[in-house]
Formats: structure tokens, C-alpha cells, sequence
């Protein structure tokens, strides 16, 4: 499964690192730090890859089974 985030649709509401921290972080404007790429998860941290997918108000970040484009 891959994990990508959106910059442009993030709002900076922390909700997704809240809930992922061993997956997310965030940067010194309080934006979640991986805005703007994508990868692959490790398998033991997809429940949190999806818990921060569903915490995003935006959409800014989708979890699938295929690899975007820029992976």
C-alpha cells in the first residue's frame, strides 16, 4: 500500500499525525512534514497510514494499492 499527500489540500490541521505519529510528523509551521510526496508503507503501520486518511477534513492524503505516479 502506498500513502501519498496532497500539498496543496492540506490545511495544516495536524489531525493526521495526531493519529500516525510513527508514520507522520510535523514541521516548524505545524503542516504535516511529508506534504507533497508519496511512498510506500510498511505493512505495520498501515492501520495508522488509513486512521490519518480518515482524520484528514481535506482529502489531502489517500491511501491505495497502486504506486502514484512519483514513488
Amino acid at each position: 500500500m502506498f500513502i501519498e499527500i496532497d500539498a496543496a489540500k492540506c490545511m495544516g490541521h495536524g489531525r493526521c499525525y495526531a493519529v500516525a505519529p510513527d508514520l507522520l510528523s510535523d514541521d516548524d509551521e505545524g503542516f504535516v512534514a511529508e506534504r507533497g510526496t508519496s511512498w510506500e508503507v510498511p505493512a505495520d503501520l498501515l492501520d495508522q497510514a488509513q486512521e490519518a486518511a480518515d482524520a484528514c477534513p481535506e482529502g489531502a492524503i489517500v491511501v491505495t494499492a497502486t504506486a502514484p505516479a512519483d514513488a
